[in-house]
């Protein structure tokens, strides 16, 4: 799919969650320009890198070009300029009213253009000018405070997941703006207003709006679901979702008893006699190896996997057979695995070195490096 073919995108983005929506829409066919300082993205200085090149870099600028300029001149200023009065689109995520001061505000772009701002907690409000990173989201929204370790305290999601789904929420947002426009009588800039904050809250929707109803925090959800150390070491993942599935559970695991306790009668009771209830299903899943469980639950079709690294899920025969994460070649890192867009496809176009089309883009501009 190339619906955005013929489409120019400015990303003045840097990081991950403003990139992301700019590869996305390289994807489908737009021509996508990312604009870095002399010092480059800082996700070029982060996770494994080589070159000038890095790992995160690669995931959320493929298929771009890259363009550097000096914005603290008047020279790379006049340069961005004449870019976003060519930008359909314009990703930009500097602190609120920084983008404005360099010449780069909504009114930079075409007349029809679409203007996406994102930042960590909006353009306006009291917090508006605070720096945000994907950690300090998930402490904010409640994300942390939900991922509870067995320690009793809160930690972070393991990866960059609010960056991430702000990118894609952005992306959606740019996609309606588009649609939007392609009925416009007349021609007319759009405006986007993109949180990590909004972001990270639409991942609690369930959660936000069930506390706000209740006024207190409610009980836990689908106790006994959760993650068991099996005999080998391994763990399994186990979810419920119905009553029925409890019942199975227990007469899976030689505990059918359990179903008969009124402390364990159904969700709520359990999740109140849940330090009595854990202890008894960890001891008995200690017994048997993760396969011999797994073979045994998904049997009874209770809805149960084993608990996979990154390294144990690109191993996986699922996985390799349906071409999950096909294996792309980025110049200054070699072959690595990366994961298909869902519903789109496979994006194996490497990312650009950084500045390595600034001169034949000047050039486009009328104006030499």
């Amino acid at each position: 799919m190339q619906p955005y073919r013929g489409l120019f995108v400015l990303d003045a983005a840097q990081g991950i969650a403003g990139p992301c929506c700019g590869m996305m829409l390289a994807a489908l066919g737009a021509e996508v320009v990312k604009l870095e300082p002399p010092g480059g993205d800082w996700a070029r200085g982060l996770t494994t890198r080589r070159d000038g090149q890095s790992v995160m870099s690669t995931a959320f600028n493929r298929g771009k070009r890259s363009i550097v300029l000096d914005l603290t001149t008047p020279e790379g200023r006049s340069a961005a300029q004449r870019l976003a009065a060519r930008a359909d689109v314009l990703i930009e995520a500097f602190r609120p009213g920084v983008a404005a001061r360099l010449g780069l505000g909504p009114e930079a772009v075409k007349e029809d253009g679409i203007y996406l701002s994102v930042s960590g907690f909006g353009q306006q409000g009291p917090l508006a000018e605070r720096p945000c990173t994907d950690a300090v989201m998930q402490a904010f929204s409640g994300i942390a405070a939900l991922n509870l370790g067995a320690d009793g305290t809160p930690h972070r999601v393991g990866n960059l997941l609010v960056d991430v789904h702000t990118g894609l929420a952005a992306f959606a947002a740019v996609q309606a703006a588009l649609a939007e426009r392609a009925r416009d009588a007349a021609p007319r800039r759009r405006r986007l207003d993109v949180s990590l904050m909004a972001g990270a809250a639409f991942l609690l929707s369930i959660n936000i709006a069930e506390a706000g109803l209740l006024g207190r925090q409610p009980a836990e959800l689908n106790v006994p679901a959760g993650c068991y150390q099996a005999r080998d070491g391994a763990f399994v993942m186990v979810a419920l979702v119905r009553e029925q599935d409890w019942r199975d559970l227990t007469e899976v695991l030689g505990l059918p008893e359990l179903a008969q306790d009124p402390r364990f009668a159904d969700f709520a009771a359990r999740a109140a006699h849940k330090a009595e209830l854990l202890p008894l299903l960890r001891a008995r899943f200690a017994t048997r190896d993760a396969a011999e469980w797994l073979a045994a639950l998904q049997a009874r079709r209770l809805l149960a996997e084993r608990v996979n690294s990154p390294l144990e899920w690109l191993a996986h025969p699922h996985v390799q057979a349906t071409g999950a994460a096909p294996r792309m070649h980025q110049p200054e890192l070699g072959e690595l695995p990366m994961p298909v867009l869902p519903g789109i496809g496979p994006l194996l176009a490497p990312a650009p070195a950084l500045g390595q089309h600034t001169a034949e883009i000047l050039e486009s501009l009328g104006a030499g490096p």
